[in-house]
C-alpha cells in the first residue's frame, strides 16, 4: 500500500479534505461536516525514518488490539503528544499488516472523528452523505 493509495482511499469519504499544517512533506486528512470551519484529523501519511507510514485515529481500546496484534508494525501515534498517544497508531506501509486491514483502520479512525461531533454536524454529514 501506498501513501497515494491511502490518500485517495480518504478522499472518497464524504466531507473530507487533503491539508498540510504540519508542512508539506505530511499529508492530514480530516473530516469537516458543511458548517464546520474548521476539520478534524483522521488520518496523516508520512515518511519516517526513510519507510511510508500513516497514522489512525482510534479508540483506546482499539488502539491497543491493533498493536497487539501487529507488535512492530503498529506503533502508539509517532508523532502525537503523550497524551494523544492512546488515541492515535502508527502503522508501517511495510507489508506486514494487510491492506484490506489498514483499510478497515481507515474507516475506524473516520468514524471515531465523525462520532465526536456534535449531533447536528453529525446530521450534515450524513445528509452530504446521501444518508438520511
Amino acid at each position: 500500500m501506498t501513501h497515494q493509495q491511502i490518500i485517495d482511499y480518504c478522499l472518497q469519504k464524504p466531507c473530507t479534505y487533503a491539508d498540510f499544517p504540519f508542512g508539506p512533506e505530511i499529508t492530514v486528512l480530516k473530516l469537516k461536516a458543511p458548517s464546520q470551519e474548521k476539520g478534524r484529523i483522521f488520518t496523516q501519511v508520512f515518511m519516517l525514518h526513510g519507510h511510508e507510514a500513516v497514522t489512525v485515529n482510534c479508540t483506546p481500546a482499539s488502539a491497543v488490539f491493533f498493536r497487539e496484534i501487529y507488535q512492530g508494525a503498529v506503533t502508539r501515534g509517532w508523532h502525537c503528544p503523550p497524551v494523544l498517544q492512546p488515541h492515535f497508531n502508527t502503522v508501517m506501509l511495510d507489508g506486514r499488516v494487510p491492506d484490506g486491514e489498514i483499510f478497515s483502520m481507515i474507516d475506524h479512525a473516520y468514524e471515531v472523528v465523525s462520532a465526536k461531533l456534535p449531533k447536528y454536524l453529525q446530521r450534515e454529514l450524513q445528509e452530504a452523505a446521501g444518508v438520511f
